[in-house]
């Protein structure tokens, strides 16, 4: 059970000589406090009993508003069926509305996964946050189009003044740490229903897309709701309230014929579309190794003929056999050297600046594309090739000749579930035969 008293903060004491009453909340070595907004001097403070003493003109109304608290906190541990931490009894002290906002939350996480590095994962959950911002202020009223062009104005505005330095990322972090405009109350049912629609009609996004979007803001509903932020009975996503449903799509790769129809393209040696093809062959060669990965290989990754790789998504290592059909294109790299990369795209970028790394990363998967759609043209490709195709169609090719626990290997799945899901997109023989059985009798 927590040790629950009322203490005047006595460290905290202001220049007239009153401090702060506070509920302090101890358990398992761990010390909270709520503050009380109540301050006193310290001849009117009884420390031993915990009460304002006599000598206080309204030593009663205190004292009854204190012993309203520490009954209140006492009935919080024994009214839960969980177990709770000081930190969640002080939250829900504050009230059921709780003292943070959806936003100050949320940028609070976003915050330590930018500091961790995680960069790509801090970036789009802000977007989120300009997305969410957006909607709060939208003007229903207003013209369709008219709307719809604003928001890109604000959008381009934003990335114009980051590539300028003028707007930081940690400034984002900071405005939205300072908006209170949206309570965790607020985001009930309808309200999510109404910001699916608005994502849908005028930011043009797609169920994916959203869906990504409902999954943050659960995320972060989880949070507020294990640091006593918010009571659990507001979550919009329990019982029948908000489901989440992750929709599945079509993954097509391409044929061998498709393949090699990309190998036999002729191209200017050292054009950014010649760069192109050599990154996407290389991540197909590798069993469908993500191209943002394929970016940042240095030669010291390779030892023995032999990859050595670590997943930029999960940090799992892998080691695979160079294909004879990759060793060509490593070898046309290895006389420049790239200041120790294989690819010249991070080249001048300071091997310790992540975020430098992860931009200028960003930046070439960008291009790429851009390039993958014109290579697609040429080779007269009716498939949408881009970046994430060459991991499809390594799966499409390997189909059901390969088994399923060395396709987990090679895709770096941690689960079996995730690779069966994902190479059933590509195995087509029984499904077919069965269709044949029945209407080509």
């Amino acid at each position: 059970m927590a040790l629950i008293k009322i203490v005047r903060r006595k460290n905290k004491q202001r220049k007239d000589g009153t401090a702060p009453l506070a509920v302090r909340i101890s358990k398992d070595y761990k010390t909270n406090y709520f503050f009380t907004g109540q301050y006193v001097l310290e001849k009117d403070w009884d420390k031993i009993r915990g009460k304002v003493k006599s000598t206080h003109p309204n030593h009663k109304k205190l004292n009854n508003f204190l012993m309203g608290k520490l009954i209140e906190a006492n009935g919080i541990y024994l009214d839960t069926k969980d177990k709770v931490t000081p930190i969640q009894v002080k939250q829900r002290l504050k009230g059921a509305r709780g003292s943070k906002s959806f936003f100050n939350v949320a940028s609070e996480r976003i915050k330590l996964k930018y500091e961790r590095g995680t960069f790509s994962v801090a970036k789009s959950e802000l977007s989120i946050l300009f997305n969410m911002e957006e909607f709060l202020n939208l003007r229903a009223n207003d013209d369709k189009d008219t709307i719809i062009n604003e928001i890109k104005e604000r959008r381009r505005s934003r990335v114009s003044k980051g590539r300028k330095s003028e707007f930081s990322f940690m400034d984002s972090i900071q405005y939205f740490s300072k908006n209170k405009s949206l309570k965790f109350q607020d985001i009930d049912v309808r309200f999510i229903e109404r910001y699916k629609t608005f994502c849908s009609v005028y930011l043009g996004q797609r169920t994916r897309t959203i869906t990504n979007q409902l999954i943050f803001i659960r995320t972060v509903f989880n949070i507020a709701i294990k640091e006593g932020i918010v009571d659990s009975k507001y979550y919009p996503f329990a019982g029948e309230k908000e489901k989440i449903r992750i929709g599945t799509s079509h993954k097509i790769g391409l044929t061998v014929g498709e393949i090699e129809k990309i190998e036999d393209l002729v191209l200017e040696s050292g054009t950014s579309i010649w760069h192109t093809r050599n990154v996407w062959l290389l991540a197909f060669y590798f069993a469908g190794i993500r191209i943002s990965d394929v970016v940042k290989l240095k030669w010291s990754d390779f030892k023995n003929d032999r990859l050595f790789y670590v997943m930029g998504k999960n940090d799992k290592p892998l080691s695979l056999k160079i294909p004879e059909k990759a060793k060509p294109i490593l070898n046309v790299y290895k006389e420049e050297r790239n200041q120790g990369y294989v690819f010249p795209f991070l080249n001048g970028v300071d091997p310790k600046d992540s975020e430098s790394i992860f931009v200028k990363t960003r930046n070439a998967t960008k291009l790429f594309n851009k390039y993958l759609k014109r290579i697609a043209e040429q080779c007269g490709l009716e498939k949408n090739l881009s970046n994430h195709i060459a991991r499809h169609s390594f799966g499409n090719i390997a189909g059901d000749r390969i088994h399923p626990l060395m396709l987990q290997k090679l895709y770096r799945h941690s689960d079996l579930k995730t690779t069966l899901n994902y190479q059933a997109n590509f195995i087509h023989r029984e499904a077919d035969e069965a269709l044949d059985r029945v209407v080509n009798f």
